[in-house]
């Protein structure tokens, strides 16, 4: 049973779609409050927490920036300090920064590499030393399509989500005899904030492929990650399931 999920970069996108589909969960799936984490909008985090808390379920925004090496033990303290011990976390947030690789600054790829990444790996490990000692968690981690099938001028970003596969199924490795699951869901081409800065091109070549023709949306990523993060999913770690519409098919 959960008592708390952490979402990181849940006040928007395919992160606040999962802070929903969280709350809207029943009851039997086990946690009973969210906390996501905001950058820099805190008006617009409020005003998620305003619009998802219920009687059932608390919500609570915290700042945090993947970029600050320190913050996320502080977060986890935070959090566990105001809802409860941290039983299952969401690592959505990222960026992304657009250029071909030849003409990318290292500035640029260690920012998408470490944020992505790196922020990543110490969210991991700062929720996982109670996670071991209550022999009970699990991690559910964001790719991207991205580390699957090419797109030009994502190489970092590409470079970095493929990274997040490698690590879950090593992490899967090292906690599992604590009963720990680690996860990945990977997601197809979702229109959000993220996004929107793509051209045209490359956004075509995100979804020729797709079987459906609905295409993929944020909350059936959102989904996915919810029944991971259950009960239900209770056989499955060191995956990564693949949320595409069929594109990767």
């Amino acid at each position: 049973m959960m008592g708390t999920i952490l979402v990181t970069g849940g006040s928007r996108g395919i992160g606040r779609a999962i802070v929903e589909a969280l709350v809207a969960a029943p009851p039997g799936d086990g946690w009973d409050a969210v906390a996501f984490t905001y950058r820099a909008d805190e008006a617009a985090a409020r005003a998620v927490e305003a619009a998802t808390e219920t009687a059932q379920k608390r919500v609570r925004a915290f700042a945090f920036d993947l970029a600050d090496r320190s913050r996320p033990d502080e977060l986890v303290a935070e959090v566990e300090a105001a809802l409860g011990p941290i039983d299952g976390l969401v690592n959505n947030a990222g960026q992304l920064r657009e250029s071909l690789l030849a003409l990318t600054p290292d500035a640029d790829w260690d920012a998408v590499v470490d944020g992505n990444l790196g922020g990543l790996f110490r969210c991991c490990r700062a929720v996982l030393r109670g996670m071991m000692h209550r022999r009970r968690g699990a991690i559910v981690n964001v790719a991207s399509l991205s580390a699957l099938h090419g797109v030009a001028g994502q190489a970092a970003y590409a470079a970095a989500k493929a990274g997040t596969l490698g690590l879950t199924r090593s992490l899967a490795r090292e906690v599992g005899k604590r009963n720990v699951r680690v996860n990945a869901v990977v997601p197809g081409f979702i229109a959000t904030d993220m996004t929107a800065a793509l051209p045209a091109a490359a956004m075509a070549a995100l979804r020729a492929g797709e079987c459906l023709p609905g295409g993929t949306s944020a909350a059936a990523v959102a989904d996915a990650v919810v029944f991971l993060l259950s009960e239900r999913a209770a056989a499955i770690t060191g995956q990564a399931l693949v949320v595409d519409a069929g594109a990767s098919a």
